[in-house]
């Protein structure tokens, strides 16, 4: 279904989108970067709206979201489109191209969300959500006005304009933003995209929601020592208390590199560890994934692969009182 957008300044013969920082140039039937927003009719639209190509309930930590409402269970949909074109995209099929869907209206959606059983909301994921921008937007703020106890979480990259972040993100309880590196070069190279808009995207979501950070470390691209921490003090530099999750790459879409090496990526946590309060390792298994007290060293959650114990009541160490970042 389509729908008009919602960001844009209107030109003589075109208009310019202005959801993210491409603020691409819309003509009649030619498409943004994204491959979903154009002009027809002299009008700009998106032709997303409402169009679900994927949904699956799954475990919040696989968001990833480690620090928000852990052990539970949220629904998980997704769209086409997205406004980078990563070399290593685990979506591509959907991401990259326009995808067969089924159209669900927002009331329906919603209904869907409160009838199923041990699930605590929706997950916006499997392509970039805010390229779903104004569907979002409209479940989002129905939800919120309606029952405000169901969980709003969105999983992006985190590339859009201020004002649209501003609008939507008051009816947004969690986020997973990905910071890709941590130079322009690797944006550029990799993402097509830039990294300043990013950063900004992370330190406005941090005074409205609950955010955690992944980084997908590509070996041989951006999973040096210096770039892990600088990107750990960024965060550091927001709130040491953001969960920052480091991620090991395998071959997929347009890249070939080989897998990240493990200890590599250990390394690389140890290294974010003396900025951050909570890191986590992703795509490899064995590994010691639990949540302890910063303070103390309490166990406070004791993780499986996508399964999680939670040893505390509230959002404070039971054995030394200590403040932790979490949502339960």
């Amino acid at each position: 279904m389509k729908s008009n957008i919602m960001f844009y300044d209107k030109k003589e013969d075109s208009i310019r989108c202005k959801l993210c920082p491409h603020n691409c140039i819309l003509k009649e039937n030619k498409f943004g970067v994204c491959n979903v927003r154009t002009v027809e009719n002299n009008i700009g639209i998106a032709i997303n709206y409402g169009e679900v190509t994927s949904a699956n309930i799954d475990p919040i930590e696989k968001k990833p979201l480690c620090h928000y409402k852990p052990g539970k269970n949220i629904l998980s949909v997704g769209t086409f489109g997205c406004n980078m074109s990563c070399s290593f995209c685990q979506n591509y099929e959907i991401s990259q191209q326009v995808q067969k869907s089924e159209y669900i209206e927002t009331d329906k959606l919603i209904n869907i969300i409160e009838t199923l059983n041990d699930n605590i909301g929706i997950a916006f994921t499997y392509n970039e959500p805010f390229m779903w921008y104004e569907y979002i937007y409209d479940v989002v703020k129905k939800i919120k006005g309606r029952n405000k106890d169901i969980s709003t979480v969105l999983v992006t990259n985190g590339y859009v304009n201020k004002k649209p972040l501003e609008k939507i993100l008051p009816y947004i309880d969690a986020m997973n933003i990905d910071l890709k590196g941590y130079t322009n070069k690797y944006y550029n190279n990799i993402c097509g995209a830039k990294l300043e808009p990013v950063l900004d995207t992370i330190a406005l979501a941090s005074k409205y929601c609950h955010i955690e950070i992944t980084t997908l470390m590509v070996r041989g691209e951006n999973d040096s020592i210096d770039e892990i921490e600088n990107i750990a003090k960024f965060i550091a530099s927001v709130d040491k208390n953001i969960p920052l999750h480091l991620s090991r790459y395998f071959p997929r879409y347009n890249l070939n590199n080989p897998p990240t090496d493990i200890e590599s990526i250990i390394k690389a946590r140890d290294i974010a560890k003396r900025y951050l309060n909570y890191v986590y390792i992703g795509n490899v298994a064995g590994v010691d994934n639990n949540t302890y007290c910063p303070d103390c060293n309490e166990k406070l959650l004791t993780r499986g692969i996508y399964t999680t114990t939670v040893h505390i009541d509230d959002n404070k160490c039971d054995n030394c009182g200590k403040d932790i970042n979490i949502v339960l």
